[in-house]
């Protein structure tokens, strides 16, 4: 299928990040259970993914477990990890064949050690793809990620490995989960609610934020290339002024 053709090529985001919300809502709308949603959820991943790699977007990060989700009733969490070991398993042969990497950011070691185990595989397998970065945040906040981040940088001042007057952006930056990845230019949230819930809190200070009332299960190909068009139609500043970004 090709890419729609009101999509300037020139002109894509480099890093598209995205908050796949709504799922349990799609599901509850049908008289189901949130697990449903969560199985039926997995389309919209594999869609959005081949979009966005047939489009030449060269990062795409989706927010699919957060620290905050380990709350949520029991049987939902396990269910969810049984669904992420059976998806990584079943779509790393995908992954190979349109030359995606895989990559994972989050409190990893605090994932089942099945989970764990398919994860890291399928990481190591796709290591040398150079197409596309696929990164899915698991077990991951903003908040927990900038802990991780100060504590660091903190003993490393103690250790006197670093002085904290040379402590800038690139500093905070070498200590994050996205070490080696550019600032998302474009972050997308489907199922109509607008917030960033905890994610990628230091590295969208100058996103675009697309929200979409669609819940993720019926976000598709076509939804993923509305929210690319729409971010072309934008006129990022920077904090400038429009005549100095036209100059």
């Amino acid at each position: 299928m090709g890419i729609d053709q009101h999509i300037d090529q020139t002109r894509l985001p480099k890093h598209v990040s995205v908050i796949m919300d709504g799922n349990g809502r799609w599901a509850k709308q049908r008289g189901k259970l949130r697990t449903f949603g969560h199985n039926k959820g997995v389309k919209a991943v594999r869609e959005t993914v081949e979009c966005a790699a047939e489009m030449g977007i060269e990062y795409l990060t989706l927010y699919a477990f957060s620290t905050e989700n380990w709350n949520r009733p029991q049987v939902e969490v396990n269910a969810l990890m049984t669904l992420l070991v059976k998806t990584i398993n079943k779509e790393t042969k995908t992954l190979m064949d349109n030359d995606i990497r895989l990559n994972a950011i989050g409190n990893l070691n605090s994932l089942p050690k099945s989970c764990f185990k398919e994860l890291n595989e399928a990481i190591e397998k796709t290591k040398d793809n150079t197409r596309m970065t696929l990164t899915l945040a698991l077990s991951y906040s903003s908040k927990w990620e900038l802990i991780e981040a100060v504590k660091t940088i903190a003993k490393n001042v103690k250790d006197g490995e670093l002085n904290p007057d040379a402590i800038d952006e690139s500093v905070i930056d070498q200590h994050l989960c996205t070490l080696g990845i550019p600032d998302p230019e474009l972050l997308i949230r489907t199922s109509g609610e607008q917030r960033i819930s905890n994610f990628l809190l230091w590295q969208i200070a100058y996103s675009e934020l697309y929200f979409t009332d669609k819940l993720w299960p019926d976000f598709d190909r076509k939804d993923f290339e509305a929210a690319i068009i729409d971010y072309q139609g934008r006129e990022r500043r920077f904090g400038k002024i429009s005549e100095q970004v036209s100059a």
